[in-house]
C-alpha cells in the first residue's frame, strides 16, 4: 500500500490539490503496478510563515 506524502505551500485551490492527488495516484498506480484503492496520498499544507529560503520566510520573501 503505496503512501505519497507531500509538503506543500498553503494557498492552493481545493481543485489544484485534487488535480495533483489523481496525478500522483496514477503515477504510482502505473509505475508501481498497484490497484488505485491501496493508494494512500497525504497533503501537508505549511503556512508561508513556517516555510523558509535563504533564511526568510516565503511570508518575507513575498513582502520584499
Amino acid at each position: 500500500m503505496p503512501l505519497a506524502q507531500i509538503h506543500i505551500l498553503e494557498g492552493r485551490t481545493p481543485e489544484q490539490k485534487k488535480k495533483m492527488i489523481n496525478e500522483v495516484t496514477t503515477a504510482l498506480i502505473n509505475s508501481l503496478d498497484v490497484p488505485r484503492e491501496n493508494v494512500r496520498v497525504v497533503i501537508y499544507e505549511v503556512p508561508k510563515s513556517h516555510w523558509s529560503v535563504g533564511g526568510l520566510t516565503m511570508e518575507e520573501r513575498e513582502k520584499k
